[in-house]
């Protein structure tokens, strides 16, 4: 599935196909239907590449450690493949490496006293905003990985008394520092975990 990963990087999902896969092996086209019947097929392997790509948490091992490191990987993967974003859960028929998937995050959390309902939430929520804050990521108009968050912000600096609020916050933001867009990841799940452990340690104590 590389190939396919490769194609899509390239073009978007829009532009892959058995023939550009196959353009991309240097094989013909028909080749390929030795391997998988037709292109909804071919999409469904895609989205099961994608999903192998995001490590999977350790049963075992303490659980907010393992969906903060999940989610991280997560992340890296939508960023590296951005087609990704919009059929890891689409796909009508899902495959092994998404039901593993699936299977070990549910596992991990309820392993250590989540209920399958509180397990299920906690899974939505975090991956509600790995999803959301990629999005967002894709669309910024400037490079958050050059620092680059400042620069914007003096360029289209508000009005302090049109917007005062969104100002002071500006204000604020950098006095403190090197502020940087992609740490809001990590103090969003933190936000996040915090009011899953809080949930949890309430249905312990019941």
């Amino acid at each position: 599935m590389g190939a396919a990963a490769a194609v899509a990087d390239r073009d978007g999902l829009a532009g892959v196909s058995m023939r550009t896969v196959g353009a991309e092996l240097r094989v013909q086209a028909m080749s390929l239907y030795h391997h998988v019947s037709n292109k909804e097929a071919l999409l469904d392997e895609l989205a099961e590449w994608a999903f192998s790509q995001i490590e999977l948490p350790a049963i075992d091992a303490p659980w907010r450690e393992q969906m903060l490191r999940r989610a991280q990987s997560a992340r890296q993967v939508l960023r590296a493949h951005p087609w990704a974003l919009g059929m890891l859960e689409s796909r009508p028929v899902p495959g092994p490496a998404l039901l593993r998937h699936h299977d070990r995050v549910l596992g991990c959390l309820m392993a250590h006293g989540f209920s399958a309902a509180l397990a299920t939430h906690a899974f939505s929520t975090i991956d509600a905003f790995v999803y959301g804050f990629v999005l967002t990521e894709s669309g910024l108009p400037f490079d958050p990985d050059e620092g680059a968050e400042e620069e914007f912000a003096a360029q289209v600096a508000p009005s302090p008394e049109e917007y005062p609020h969104l100002s002071r916050a500006l204000v604020e933001l950098f006095a403190a520092g090197a502020y940087a867009f992609e740490n809001e990841f990590v103090d969003g799940l933190e936000l996040i975990l915090d009011g899953l452990e809080l949930q949890l340690a309430g249905n312990t104590n019941r």
